[in-house]
């Protein structure tokens, strides 16, 4: 999410190109050009807002007559976007871990599995995608993405704590959160062999890659490849707005 690729209703409009993150960490850059991480993934609330006050200050002369009072109506708008990105933010990760309400130690149990992966260099999406297994009593999956961690034990047993606080089938659980956990996406390197091959006349890759990305949520035996992370010699180094 750059400073123009946000829109006016507050959507980032230009993920595709720069791509999703494989392997989590709040410092990953995408844009080739953006040396100083200024749009990395961690930083991108407080850029967000930085976004929204630009916006703000061509609308003063919308807001009011008196510029101190449109100032003041703009700030206030401003000021008020961390709480309610705290809040998007929370609901977005309580629905990916399987919690349905909201409880007061939520940002703690998300920001502690995060900080888990980013150290354990786990891939973001299998990740969540495995925790939906877990959800439903097995474990084995999502503990071959974050290792043998003794952390991850006091992790799991948290997050099963915080799910046994609320009542709901654990399968209709699993369900529904991988309703928000896609199994693929399109990563990097897949989007590089399309490109790669269109350029040589050959479609094959991109109509593969545009059939498993048309139901992203199903795990097929045709999509299995596609949730595979990158190997080290396919990681693609240089991405950028436009590729």
């Amino acid at each position: 999410m750059n400073t123009d690729n946000m829109s006016i209703v507050g959507e980032t409009i230009d993920y595709g190109p720069c791509a999703f993150m494989d392997t989590f960490h709040p410092g990953t850059v995408y844009s080739s050009i953006d040396y100083r991480g200024r749009y990395a993934y961690g930083n991108q609330p407080g850029i967000a807002q930085w976004n929204l006050a630009q916006l703000a200050q061509t609308l003063l002369p919308l807001l009011a007559e008196d510029a101190e009072s449109a100032r003041e109506e703009a700030q206030a708008a401003i000021d008020a976007f961390g709480q309610r990105f705290e809040r998007a933010y929370g609901e977005r990760f309580r629905a990916k871990l399987g919690c349905m309400q909201s409880h007061e130690d939520d940002g703690d149990l998300i920001g502690s599995l995060l900080q888990a992966m980013a150290d354990s260099g786990a891939d973001f999406t299998n990740t969540f995608r495995a925790l939906c297994e877990a959800a439903a009593g097995t474990d084995e999956r999502v503990r071959s993405q974050l290792g043998a961690d003794a952390r991850m034990d006091v992790w799991l047993r948290r997050w099963r704590a915080r799910l046994a606080r609320e009542a709901l089938d654990p399968i209709m659980r699993a369900a529904r959160m991988r309703s928000v956990n896609p199994a693929v996406i399109p990563r990097n390197h897949r989007v590089a062999e399309a490109l790669d091959a269109a350029v040589e006349g050959d479609l094959g890759p991109f109509e593969a890659l545009l059939n498993v990305l048309a139901k992203p949520w199903d795990e097929r035996p045709e999509s299995a490849s596609y949730a595979r992370p990158p190997e080290p010699h396919e990681v693609v180094q240089q991405t950028f707005c436009g590729t």
